[in-house]
C-alpha cells in the first residue's frame, strides 16, 4: 500500500498482522503501533522511500508482504511491487501480496500490468 493510504486502511493492516501471527510467522515488523518499523529503501535520484508493509520470518526465511488495496497512485505502487519482488529474489526470500474482498480485480490487473501473474494472492 502507498504511504498516503496507511491511515485509511489501518484496520486491514491489523487484520493481516493477526492472520500472519496465527499461521506461524515470527519476528514481524510492520508500520503499525506495537511493531518495529521495517527497513526503508531510498530510491536514488529522488526523495521516495520504499518501505514494505510487513516483513516477517517463518522457518528461517524472510517474507515481504504487501497489502494490495485500491489506490490512485498505481504507478508508485507498481514500482514498489517490482522493487520488492526483485529484492526478495536477490536475497532468497519471498514476496507475497495480501488483499481483501473488493480489491481482487484491482490487484489482478496491477499484477498483469507488471508481469507478476505468477504471484499467489493471500485473500483475507
Amino acid at each position: 500500500m502507498v504511504h498516503t493510504d496507511k491511515e485509511k486502511y489501518s484496520e486491514v493492516l491489523s487484520t493481516s498482522l493477526e492472520y500472519l501471527e496465527n499461521i506461524g510467522f515470527e519476528n514481524i515488523k510492520a508500520d503499525a503501533e506495537g511493531y518495529e518499523t521495517p527497513k526503508s529503501y531510498l530510491k536514488r535520484g529522488s526523495d521516495i522511500n520504499i518501505t514494505p508493509d510487513i516483513v516477517a520470518e517463518k522457518e528461517g526465511r524472510k517474507h515481504y508482504f504487501e497489502l494490495s488495496l485500491k489506490s490512485d497512485k498505481t504507478r508508485l505502487l507498481k514500482s514498489k511491487w517490482l522493487f520488492l519482488n526483485t529484492l526478495s529474489a536477490m536475497s532468497a526470500s519471498r514476496f507475497k501480496i495480501i488483499t481483501t474482498r473488493g480489491h481482487y480485480k484491482f490487484t489482478n490487473e496491477m499484477l498483469e500490468d507488471i508481469n507478476l501473474t505468477d504471484k499467489k494472492l493471500i485473500k483475507l
